[in-house]
């Protein structure tokens, strides 16, 4: 569905035509839209966009990341191998850090990565994984622009705790 608000027609031909593909076909429709590219090739860099500014959690209806994470029941052991491993360190971050100003902050929904100062660097920065707070989404795998990130599955089946509610 999402495809179709990419279209000549807009937002509100998106609209009816997720309509008629959810409530007439039911889903089975005998074509598929397509998105234009990848997730990758998708993705603005920070000059392009505006920052957004988010209100604070109050702690009721909406809660910081790193309490949302320990909601999540996410489970990792102490001495396991990091699932997350990235090609070339320095190399990710030259290439990131100067057009997207660390998009990776942004589009992983519990803050495991993030650029921390160091004077030692060319840029100022180094990319870092706090790999203990992954949920598992995959997006970084899927996300990133340089497609130099992989997620691999933690050894000894640790990752989130699903329950049926």
């Amino acid at each position: 569905m999402r495809p179709s608000f990419s279209t000549p027609l807009g937002i509100y031909g998106g609209i009816v035509y997720s309509g008629i593909e959810a409530y007439i076909f039911r889903g089975k429709m005998p074509w598929t839209l397509k998105h234009h590219g990848t997730d990758p090739d998708s993705t603005k860099a920070a000059s392009e966009c505006e920052k957004i500014e988010y209100p604070k959690p109050d702690g009721v209806i909406s809660f910081d990341i790193l309490t949302s994470v320990s909601r999540t029941g996410t489970n990792h052991e102490e001495d396991q191998p990091v699932h997350l491993q990235v090609k070339d360190w320095d190399k990710h971050a030259e290439e990131c850090y100067p057009k997207y100003q660390g998009v990776e902050n942004r589009f992983c929904p519990a803050g495991v990565y993030e650029y921390v100062e160091d004077p030692s660097k060319k840029l100022g920065v180094r990319f870092q994984i706090n790999a203990q707070n992954c949920i598992h989404c995959k997006t970084c795998d899927i996300k990133v622009p340089t497609q130099d990130i992989n997620w691999q599955t933690p050894q000894g089946g640790e990752g989130p705790k699903y329950y049926l509610t």
